[in-house]
């Protein structure tokens, strides 16, 4: 089968390197234009672009999906199927009516839960028990097509959103693969909207840890951040990211109360304590807890409230 891919960050490249080895031609790619990154802000290829580049496969990036340039290479490629994993561009009806399969979309969540941009951070957020990862024939509406294949993965509470996306960007290569491999012969599920749940991008704003909220909240919220937008809170007005934390059985401090022991640091919560792990200083290098709170003056042992 003629294979179009379509992804742009990291996390697609198991899908992509599978597909290309496998029996599929992957005759192109479709990824974000170069984003400038670093302080000489020199124009950089996505991960994906990247790839194509070292495999000597063509990569196309539109600024939009309209693009009358892009649309008429992309039916010069005549693929049968464009599979996508974190594209991270909107699709018009045009672009979608050109391969002959459709385009055949790797989300990671179990559809109808969680549609949209940060499902796995919402999973971990929400405390959900399973993840897991859907393969479906996109359509105009967000995330709503219907659905070839899906794949679960259970969750024991401790996972960051980087692990669980990690795992499931490879188990969810193998369900792109084998969907692909009977896409001529099986016939996809309309979803229904029962148990439909939103998952929009993470803002700074949310990421932001409001220490009189249960300390079981805060730690699915730093979880659900890692690595990115990662938590934060401040401390003298000075911002202190939290990369990873852990509840504990005992709730001894106040909300934002800083406890450092020897080998641990200690912040209280509406609830239960939290054991903070990994920090991130204003101006610092991520570090362990228990070194930054090594650190602390008597006057640095409370969080800043949230006004």
């Amino acid at each position: 089968m003629r294979l179009v891919f379509a992804g742009t960050p990291e996390v697609a490249l198991p899908s992509l390197e599978l597909l290309a080895s496998s029996g599929h031609e992957v005759v192109a790619v479709v990824t974000r234009p170069d984003a400038a990154r670093g302080r000489s802000a020199r124009p950089v290829p996505s991960p994906v672009g990247e790839w194509a580049a070292d495999h000597g496969v063509v990569a196309l990036k539109p600024a939009k999906a309209s693009d009358p340039d892009f649309l008429a290479q992309l039916a010069d490629l005549a693929p049968d199927a464009c599979p996508v994993v974190a594209y991270g561009n909107l699709l018009t009806q045009p672009a979608l009516d050109i391969p002959a399969y459709g385009w055949i979309n790797l989300h990671f969540s179990l559809l109808p839960r969680w549609r949209g941009a940060a499902p796995v951070q919402r999973t971990i957020m929400a405390g959900d028990a399973v993840a897991g990862a859907t393969t479906f024939r996109l359509t105009r509406p967000l995330d709503a097509g219907p659905v070839y294949r899906t794949l679960t993965h259970p969750l024991d509470g401790t996972e960051t959103a980087g692990e669980l996306l990690s795992a499931l960007s490879h188990t969810g290569a193998r369900l792109l693969l084998d969907t692909l491999d009977d896409l001529s012969s099986r016939t996809p599920t309309e979803q229904t909207t029962h148990g439909m749940t939103l998952a929009p991008k993470l803002t700074v704003d949310e990421a932001r840890l409001d220490w009189s909220l249960a300390g079981e909240h805060l730690d699915r919220l730093i979880r659900g951040c890692s690595p990115d937008p990662m938590a934060w809170t401040t401390l003298h007005g000075e911002r202190v990211k939290v990369a990873l934390a852990r509840p504990l059985p005992s709730s001894d401090l106040e909300p934002g109360q800083l406890r450092p022991e020897r080998r641990r640091l200690l912040v209280g919560t509406g609830t239960v304590d939290l054991e903070l792990i990994r920090v991130l200083p204003q101006g610092k290098k991520e570090m362990p807890g228990a070194d930054w709170g090594r650190g602390l003056k008597a006057s640095d042992l409370a969080f800043d409230p949230v006004a």
